[in-house]
């Protein structure tokens, strides 16, 4: 895994200044610290830091050409089928100066063109010069795991790179946040599309390839969510002794590395299952790596160690202090280039840490829910919509008058909902399913948001969150009801998980791979009956009964948590405190933006546990936070702290 950027310019003559591409590709240092490459002619420049883990010698230095340097190539990922590739290539005539899966690539693309991505199985973002036609492609894997970001100026020229930090250091355009991406952050917690939080900066969509030449780009998708046959007549049997098949070759293709190879270890089952795999291939043991806080709510290390014993790995684990936790904060933001979504980024940080002194690569089970339907939304909402279908039979009176009775109740756990249920809202995917488990919806934005901000977003200050969702929605036609779901998390909500899984891990130069993604095996998975992934409340049928014998039985029965952070009780301590003075500052960015007696009432509420506001108080420190230190940068990103396993 490393990081690439480079700079295309409209007028082909124009000369790079080296100088910026070596501080744009320099932004990146953490995701390549072995070594650094710079390729430049007039018109076009690349960098690239490489992080070493297929054939670590300086053959595989990047950018990589081709035999007669007519093509130039510069990856992030890895390819693991690049053996077979190699040979077939090979068999055909093609010289290759190193052992690595990147030259692969290059030597494919001078057989098929922008085909080549068909044939990679894989994770991948890279750019290929194409020396003789004036060409730059840009392609990123089928489901989005590696990052690439670009923008375009007002003449044609494009710069971009695997993180957003390395475009904005080109300074060819303004550092502007974008309001509607705002918008969508507060609702859901990251935005969808090519849209980022900043104005003008893109991102390339998973499955799809972009061709730049004379100044114009054009996008192709040539991969979308599986839409194939069901294998609903295939019996459950065959279906499971199927699916770990297909499953034990994912995590077996993951373990191709010439550098040491570990895997995070929650205790949940997704993480265990791969772990169970890992062990029974690998010829010693293996390094397992868990995180938790001393909190005993937080804390599930009894799961991963249980797991660990089991399998007889070398596990390893760290405890993380919430003042470790907020003052990492600042600086995780700047990786991240964005509001960090999720309070887990945090902890998955410091065990990425902690695995960096161990080995280079980790497993991670990232994907599983969404692929499996893990996730008790899920239930959750299949029987809000099911029920809405019947209850639009009754009497519009009676449902006005439940509606109202019931938006009457005061703040409390089960009033809250309530109201997220058929009984409150319209019976459509919006309202019981992104309304319902979004951060700030319509109503709460209207609320939070001055008018001022909402006039910069909306007609009339009115603003529509849930555009972007509704946009994907509109293009997943003949799914059943939960695969219309998953299928709408895969394009939206994993996204910005894939992002956090690679950023977090690469801010400590580790790379993670994730066998529950691998597109052949998704597309398996994704054709399975709908009852051996979810029945009643019942998540992930499958891999439990696939793992029944592999994983210890506590592990397989336990429910869902996610994982846990103690993030409700900090923020109703002194850490909220905080929180709530960086906000409500009189120098906070975020001023112009919400409105601050919104803000002081969330606080109040949540301290008073009336109403727990974490997601929202998250949110909202984040978005301050990353104002402050990415975009406005009137605050500097401190170094990380130590850590101490």
């Amino acid at each position: 895994m490393c990081g690439i950027c480079g700079i295309a310019y409209a007028a082909p003559n124009t000369p790079v200044n080296v100088d910026v591409l070596r501080t744009m590709r320099d932004t990146m240092i953490h995701r390549g610290p072995d070594e650094a490459g710079l390729f430049s002619q007039p018109g076009i420049g690349l960098g690239h830091r490489r992080l070493s883990i297929i054939d670590l010698s300086p053959a595989g230095r990047q950018p990589m050409p081709n035999e007669d340097e007519t093509v130039w190539l510069v990856f992030n990922g890895e390819i693991y089928n690049y053996r077979e590739l190699r040979r077939g290539l090979v068999n055909r005539g093609h010289a290759f100066r190193s052992h690595t899966d990147s030259e692969v690539i290059v030597h494919l693309y001078e057989e098929r063109g922008p085909a080549v991505v068909e044939a990679l199985r894989g994770m991948f973002a890279f750019a290929l010069w194409d020396v003789r036609h004036r060409r730059l492609l840009l392609a990123r894997d089928r489901l989005g795991i590696k990052p690439l970001y670009y923008a375009e100026t007002a003449d044609g020229s494009l710069v971009f790179g695997s993180e957003i930090k390395a475009v904005l250091a080109s300074e060819m355009f303004a550092r502007r946040a974008c309001p509607s991406g705002i918008v969508e952050f507060l609702a859901s917690r990251y935005t969808t599309g090519v849209g980022t939080l900043y104005e003008g900066v893109s991102r390339l969509p998973p499955g799809h390839t972009a061709m730049w030449e004379t100044g114009r780009l054009t996008a192709t998708k040539y991969w979308d969510v599986p839409r194939g046959p069901r294998l609903d007549g295939r019996s459950p049997k065959r279906l499971v002794r199927e699916f770990a098949d297909r499953f034990e070759e994912s995590v077996r293709l993951r373990m191709i590395s010439d550098a040491p190879i570990g895997v995070f270890l929650s205790g949940g089952l997704d993480s265990s299952a791969i772990a169970a795999v890992m062990a029974a291939e690998a010829d010693e043991p293996i390094n397992s790596f868990s995180v938790a806080f001393a909190e005993r709510e937080a804390n599930e290390l009894m799961y991963a160690r249980a797991v660990a014993r089991a399998l007889g790995a070398r596990h390893h684990e760290i405890l993380v202090s919430p003042a470790e936790y907020f003052e990492a904060l600042p600086r995780l933001i700047w990786h991240e280039d964005e509001p960090m979504a999720f309070p887990s980024s945090v902890p998955l940080y410091f065990v990425s840490r902690l695995a960096a002194g161990e080995v280079k690569v980790v497993l991670t089970g990232e994907g599983s829910d969404e692929l499996l339907a893990g996730y008790a939304k899920y239930a959750r909402a299949l029987y809000n919509l099911q029920a809405a279908g019947v209850y639009r039979h009754a009497p519009e009176w009676v449902r006005t008058r439940i509606r109202r009775r019931l938006q009457g109740l005061p703040a409390g756990k089960w009033a809250n909902r309530l109201r997220r249920t058929f009984l409150a809202r319209p019976g459509t995917v919006e309202d019981l399913y992104l309304e319902s488990f979004g951060v700030f919806g319509r109503v709460a934005q209207h609320a939070l948001l001055t008018g001022s901000f909402r006039e910069t977003v909306g007609e009339a200050g009115e603003v529509d969150p849930w555009a972007g969702h509704r946009r994907v929605l509109e293009t997943l036609h003949g799914f059943g009801a939960l695969e219309r779901l998953l299928a709408l998390d895969w394009l939206t909500y994993l996204q910005e998980l894939l992002m956090k899984q690679d950023q977090m891990s690469m801010a400590a130069s580790v790379e993670s791979r994730v066998p529950f993604l691998d597109h052949e095996f998704v597309a398996f998975a994704a054709a399975l009956p709908s009852r051996l992934k979810l029945r009643g409340f019942a998540t992930k049928r499958i891999l439990k009964m696939a793992m029944r014998d592999r994983i210890p039985e506590a592990v397989l029965t336990r429910s869902k948590r996610g994982f846990p952070t103690p993030l409700e009780a900090w923020l109703r301590g002194r850490h909220g405190q905080d929180a709530e003075s960086t906000i409500l500052s009189s120098t906070a960015a975020i001023r112009d933006i919400v409105e601050p007696s919104v803000i002081r009432s969330l606080f109040r509420e949540h301290r008073e546990k009336r109403v727990n506001h974490t997601e929202r108080l998250w949110a909202l420190l984040n978005l301050e936070l990353w104002l402050q230190v990415c975009v406005n940068r009137t605050t500097a990103a401190p170094p990380l702290p130590a850590i101490s396993s």
